[in-house]
């Protein structure tokens, strides 16, 4: 582990509930600085190196290493054109889930441009919260004293994150699946607004790939299982080439599926999951070659 990951980790580790409240509010004023914005979406540019990470899910020793091994924060001091993407799942399910927090508003105060947070379905609005929902116990263990005011702190925030970001006529990054009905760009980006008189916040945030055509119920109780004409109807109203997800453990830490048009990627490892490998993506944001990421390394830990 770097030194400096080493110092930013036990500065979460050491947090009071003072100093976490004054990052998280930082860190929500900061949010729509990455690029362009339009409702709950995000315009990235294409060019430079852009790391994305899975769900974390309170596993600081996962996000510590990827930071460490991508130097992520010495190439961006160093004037490097590198990001960071967080495809959402921050916290529950990991002992762990208030210092990922930290870490995440640390690195979005102080790098605001570079680094994106998108809305996971354990981010969700009270009517889709995944659970267990753990994050609520976790805080209360941190901050004992100051645990319903950081809680409701952190519920705002949640309101504020993207539910995808864009490189047009590249990626698109999201949490769970393509919502199925959708016939524009406009709609995706008004997702949060439409909720829940339409489903595509839900299918954002909860839904999952198959490898057969359709639309059917999903076995998680919330979004749908999606296929390939599902995938490439979506990937055609926002225009871009490649769906990369996060959402689902994968025994590698990556998987491929519906032709290479949809990646996932899972960034921790261990209970309650027990993927014996965890991974993240570098992606050259400007190379594509038929349709796929030429330059799309999935590092695996």
């Amino acid at each position: 582990m770097s030194s400096r990951v080493e110092e930013l980790v036990a500065e979460a580790y050491s947090a009071t509930a003072d100093g976490f409240m004054e990052l998280l509010e930082e860190a929500s004023r900061l949010q729509g600085r990455e690029g362009q914005v339009e409702g709950c979406l995000v315009r990235l540019r294409g060019e430079g190196e852009l790391i994305v990470v899975g769900d974390i899910h309170g596993d600081l020793h996962s996000l510590a290493f990827i930071l460490s091994d991508s130097s992520f924060m010495e190439r961006a001091e160093r004037g490097e054109d590198v990001r960071l993407a967080f495809l959402g799942d921050y916290g529950d399910r990991g002992a762990h889930s208030v210092e990922v927090y930290y870490v995440l508003f640390k690195l979005k105060a102080t790098y605001p441009d570079r680094v994106v947070l998108l809305r996971g379905n354990h981010e969700g609005p009270p009517d889709l919260l995944a659970s267990p929902h753990d994050l609520p116990f976790q805080v209360h263990r941190k901050f004992p004293g100051r645990a319903d005011e950081v809680y409701s702190a952190l519920r705002r925030f949640f309101d504020r994150l993207h539910l995808v970001a864009l490189i047009e006529g590249r990626y698109v990054m999201l949490h769970g699946g393509a919502p199925g009905e959708v016939s524009s760009i406009e709609e995706v980006a008004s997702a949060a607004r439409l909720h829940p008189s339409r489903s595509i916040l839900e299918e954002i945030l909860w839904s999952d790939p198959v490898d057969y055509d359709g639309l059917y119920p999903s076995p998680r109780g919330a979004g749908r299982l999606f296929g390939p004409d599902v995938t490439s109807r979506f990937l055609e109203v926002v225009g871009a080439k490649v769906l990369i997800r996060g959402h689902e453990p994968c025994p590698g830490g990556v998987e491929v599926r519906q032709e290479g048009r949809v990646v996932t990627v899972f960034s921790r490892k261990g209970p309650p999951y027990m993927n014996p490998y965890a991974a993240y993506l570098r992606l050259d944001a400007s190379a594509l070659k038929d349709g796929f990421a030429i330059a799309m390394e999935a590092v695996r830990f």
